[in-house]
């Protein structure tokens, strides 16, 4: 992406509505050269205030051709002031909106949600809250489009519902672990015009039976493909069924828009010890 079409997407998406909490006759950079140079920092592996400001020392002559930079290099004082004073809230959602239409310009198709507990996030020693994050990842973007923060793991069924109400999955393909399994969240996919791959396991104790007692039936074709790969002196051949005839599960009935069942199996071999999983 061009610097131009970098800094016109940002300022559309990202900017437009965080407003600019610093007294007008204080302001010696506009709003919108802190922000991105920030952004770019952070993209660049900046993690402090001071980092943003060695990367835009670093960096002046190119943010210079599309950035007001008149005040000279920001400090890390301001970069700190400004990010105290921000309305985080704000913050998150333009920066969402910001990732969300980077997807629609790569014209990114697969999503993938899944929660993670974040490291060294207790307030103190031996307090067990730790932040559990519900996260939509987009494969072709690298990017995080858009988190939800749980008060435990055990409330992601009910967070991934309310972060999906932030995504545009319209032509996507969305992937849940076995957490996210559940009826309401693929009716809320669909209804959102997306699709929805979803992990079958032992959460859904009938559907994961019924699934398993089909792929074992010899009277129904399926769609098979397998690769196999040596790797770090191991063996591994992998093996995808895939079966559309879903209409002889009774369960299937409560899923919206459920078309196909797909079984992966996964062969490996190190050391002349083999081990099989299926999905």
């Amino acid at each position: 992406m061009r610097e131009t079409e970098f800094r016109a997407l940002v300022a559309e998406e990202f900017l437009s509505i965080i407003d600019d909490p610093r007294v007008a006759r204080t302001r010696k950079y506009p709003l919108e050269t802190l922000l991105v140079v920030a952004l770019l920092a952070v993209i660049c592996g900046a993690d402090s205030f001071v980092a943003m400001e060695d990367f835009a020392r670093a960096k002046q002559s190119w943010l210079r051709t599309f950035l007001d930079m008149q005040g000279g290099v920001p400090s890390h004082d301001t970069f700190g002031r400004l990010f105290a004073a921000l309305d985080a809230r704000a913050l998150a959602e333009a920066f969402r909106r910001w990732t969300m239409a980077m997807a629609t310009t790569s014209n990114a198709k697969l999503v993938a949600i899944d929660g993670k507990t974040l490291r060294r996030s207790f307030k103190q020693a031996g307090d067990s809250s730790f932040v559990h994050m519900v996260s939509a990842w987009s494969r072709e973007n690298r990017v995080v489009l858009g988190q939800v923060k749980t008060a435990e793991k055990s409330n992601e069924i009910t967070a991934i519902p309310e972060l999906l109400d932030l995504l545009d999955v319209t032509g996507c393909m969305v992937t849940i672990d076995a957490a996210g399994t559940q009826t309401n969240i693929a009716s809320k996919i669909v209804s959102k015009g997306g699709d929805y791959m979803l992990a079958v396991k032992g959460n859904q104790p009938s559907l994961q039976t019924a699934v398993i007692e089909h792929f074992e039936r010899d009277d129904i074709l399926f769609g098979e493909h397998k690769t196999e790969k040596r790797a770090h002196g191991r063996d591994e051949l992998r093996r995808a069924w895939v079966s559309f005839e879903v209409q002889g599960i009774a369960s299937a009935a409560r899923w919206d828009g459920l078309a196909a069942f797909v079984r992966i199996q996964s062969t490996r071999t190190l050391k002349q010890v083999t081990s099989v999983e299926d999905r």
